[in-house]
């Protein structure tokens, strides 16, 4: 039987963002090895990813970001997203929309070479 304490399970979620019966599963089959209790969540976080592949992303939302005229920018700028994700729970969540908004931020404030589908080359 493998010995770890509290403290060691608590280190490897901080170090790997895992669920604590994950954290505590992986210690147990690597006989309280840190590392190798690493190896073994980043190995099922890739059969996990493996197991998504073929998923669709059905639902999501659509966001618009409009910049306000300022003198240091264009007078009109605006960004169109279509972001997705599996299920509608989560397309309804604050954090989704944060994040869609988040992203239009950075589109808008990295100069696009393109910012017309039209001037996009083929």
């Amino acid at each position: 039987m493998a010995q770890f304490t509290a403290q060691d399970v608590k280190a490897l979620r901080d170090a790997t963002s895992a669920g604590m019966m994950d954290a505590k599963r992986a210690l147990t089959e690597a006989d309280g090895d840190f590392d190798a209790a690493k190896r073994i969540l980043r190995e099922k976080g890739l059969a996990d990813a493996a197991k998504r592949t073929g998923r669709i992303a059905s639902e999501g939302i659509v966001y618009s970001y409009m910049h306000k005229p300022d003198p240091n920018y264009p007078p009109k700028l605006g960004v169109l997203l279509e972001l997705n994700c599996e299920t509608d729970f989560v397309a309804k969540t604050e954090q989704f929309e944060r994040l869609a908004k988040d992203i239009c931020m950075h589109i808008s404030f990295a100069d696009p070479m393109w910012k017309v589908r039209d001037e996009v080359p083929q």
